[in-house]
């Protein structure tokens, strides 16, 4: 009597607990600033021109070729992510070229970008899977100030919806450089406090939505445009509950090396409601992004360009992974 009153539990609790599994969602996003991801040809509209065949970089297809195909073997190790942004994005050749131009062909990435004033010319972009998330509107955010002269990248916001249903907002960012002073300092604060409106916004338009934002910040989370301007105070969460979860990562580590000295300045935020999880973050520090110091122990970096010396590597940041599941 018991074995059979067992059996029947099993059998009415089992349906309900299929369907459920029907209902989980399972999301990974990357982030990664690639740098100096350039084009051959001179764009007379944008400061480009080292990164010409004539340039001072000496910038031909094969180096174009051999960064695009690291970025594909870096995406590939990464078990191919459904969403990617990327930083210091020429334009849309070089995303085709990375999507169709590289064995990435075989799996259905498309790609989102808008050109932005950067006296550069580099952009954010996104790169998604459209067996896994289907964009349905995306817009840039310009927050650059032309009447005072001050160009940066604007903010990309992409929404969409995951394979199974699940509303997901992305707000991708390449905030200023450190190099302008207490002018950039500002800058980024005022950045960092229209992100927080944006993902507060789709967070009201998209409820039950996972809101994503991400990027290289050129900020650390002690410094005033995270700490502030997101809200954070000393907190990993703000008042309106989103959390930055960089704090997650190995704090001896960080996405990027200056002077000896490791920092994470690429962080991800994220707003949802109790539904959403945070399954796993990453920094990924694959061998091939890395390279040993030059006077100094361990590793960094491998960049395409150490300098003026060309290094093969691929970028001066190391990219981030976050997966993420709902499950109703």
């Amino acid at each position: 009597m018991t074995r059979a009153c067992t059996a029947l539990l099993l059998i009415l609790l089992l349906p309900p607990m299929l369907n459920a599994q029907e209902r989980q969602t399972v999301l990974s996003v990357a982030w990664w600033n690639v740098e100096n991801l350039f084009d051959l040809r001179d764009d007379p509209a944008t400061n480009d021109d080292e990164f010409t065949p004539q340039g001072d970089r000496h910038w031909t297809r094969r180096k174009l070729n051999a960064k695009l195909q690291g970025i594909y073997k870096t995406l590939a190790m990464m078990d191919l992510p459904d969403v990617v942004g990327l930083a210091e994005v020429e334009n849309k050749y070089v995303l085709r070229e990375l999507c169709q131009g590289t064995p990435l062909v075989q799996v259905p990435y498309r790609y989102v970008h808008y050109d932005s004033p950067d006296r550069r010319g580099i952009d954010v972009a996104l790169i998604y899977r459209t067996d896994r998330f289907s964009v349905t509107a995306s817009r840039p955010v310009q927050v650059s100030d032309s009447a005072n002269g001050f160009y940066t990248r604007d903010i990309l916001v992409v929404e969409g919806v995951s394979a199974e249903g699940d509303s997901v907002c992305l707000v991708l960012n390449h905030w200023p450089s450190k190099k302008g002073g207490e002018e950039s300092d500002v800058r980024r604060l005022e950045i960092a406090r229209r992100v927080r409106a944006l993902m507060l916004e789709l967070g009201r338009q998209h409820p039950g939505s996972a809101v994503i934002a991400m990027g290289d910040m050129n900020s650390t989370a002690d410094e005033e445009a995270i700490a502030l301007g997101m809200g954070f105070g000393t907190d990993s969460i703000s008042p309106e509950g989103i959390r930055n979860l960089t704090h997650r990562l190995p704090s001896d580590l960080g996405s990027h090396k200056y002077q000896g000295q490791w920092d994470y300045i690429d962080q991800m935020f994220l707003l949802a409601d109790n539904s959403w999880q945070v399954r796993k973050l990453k920094l990924l520090k694959y061998d091939h992004l890395l390279i040993g110091e030059t006077g100094r122990p361990g590793m960094r970096p491998k960049r395409t360009y150490q300098g003026p010396h060309y290094e093969g590597g691929l970028s001066d940041h190391l990219p981030l992974l976050l997966r993420l599941n709902r499950k109703e």
